[in-house]
């Protein structure tokens, strides 16, 4: 059996990486810090003409008709660029919606008690009365909080969400490499030595390991398959950021270093809905 892309899978990636890149470059996402809780409806409606919010979306109804798969690929881009708005809530309601498809309607929801970009949204599929505001350490998510319980995210969204952080892994591993190729102390590069080495070579397992789990689960569809997706993924990205940052050194503690900002959106994700224990809980009574 082949688990490997298939060359329409690997084109679909390419596509939306050059798409980013010439729509949410590193200035864009600059800009994007200076101006929190704004989001670039126009950046929206462009990813909804792509077929970001359409992919799954049955041809006859105007969508792409590909399947999760593809879905985990394009989430995975996402992630890498730090694309902000809640582009999974919008994605998941893209046939029930109207607008959601095309970008036209920004659509949130709940990821148990947080409610993400709720005043940028033009529909909210949680019940937000009584929602209030609270401070995000991410300058790119503004929250708002439920009062009361809340049901779990669907499946669908825990994964596109660890897709998410599976492709901020991946940028902060190569972040890393990069830095160490580049920068010299003691007369060579600081990748020559071996505890630099060691902790990209962590990191890049880490990576390969959610990323494994990620499509997986995206093949699979089953609910623990997922949690442990989500798992693995949320390691990836916190503690990638986290040796991000000691590879960089003093620069990685600048706001100029754009490390931080993963850090800050994985540490966002990890901590919407339930915890690591509570899912740890469920793989270990499934087992």
């Amino acid at each position: 059996m082949d688990f490997q892309l298939t060359e329409d899978q690997r084109a679909l990636r390419q596509g939306v990486r050059e798409l980013l890149a010439g729509r949410f470059d590193r200035d864009a996402l600059r800009a994007a810090v200076d101006t929190p809780g704004q989001l670039d409806r126009e950046l929206w409606r462009d990813l909804g003409e792509a077929g970001f919010f359409s992919l799954r979306l049955p041809e006859a109804d105007g969508g792409v008709g590909l399947g999760l798969p593809e879905a985990v690929l394009l989430f995975e881009e996402a992630g890498r660029v730090l694309l902000p708005g809640p582009l999974v809530a919008t994605h998941l309601a893209a046939g029930t919606v109207p607008g959601a498809a095309t970008g036209e309607t920004v659509v949130t929801d709940a990821a148990g008690e947080i409610l993400p970009w709720l005043d940028a949204s033009d529909v909210c599929l949680a019940d937000s009365s009584g929602a209030v505001p609270i401070t995000s350490v991410d300058p790119l998510t503004p929250l708002h909080k439920l009062p009361g319980p809340h049901a779990d995210r669907s499946p669908e969204a825990v994964l596109l969400t660890a897709a998410e952080q599976l492709g901020s892994a991946g940028r902060t591993c190569e972040m890393a490499v990069q830095y160490a190729k580049e920068r010299q102390q003691f007369g060579q590069p600081i990748g020559a030595f071996q505890a630099v080495k060691h902790l990209c070579a962590q990191m890049l397992v880490r990576t390969e390991l959610a990323r494994a789990a990620v499509y997986a689960a995206a093949v699979i569809e089953d609910p623990l398959e997922i949690a442990t997706a989500e798992l693995l993924a949320d390691e990836a990205a916190v503690r990638n950021a986290r040796d991000c940052v000691q590879v960089h050194g003093g620069m990685g503690f600048t706001w100029e270093a754009d490390v931080h900002l993963h850090m800050k959106r994985a540490w966002v994700r990890a901590g919407s809905g339930r915890s690591a224990r509570e899912t740890e809980e469920e793989l270990a009574a499934a087992l």
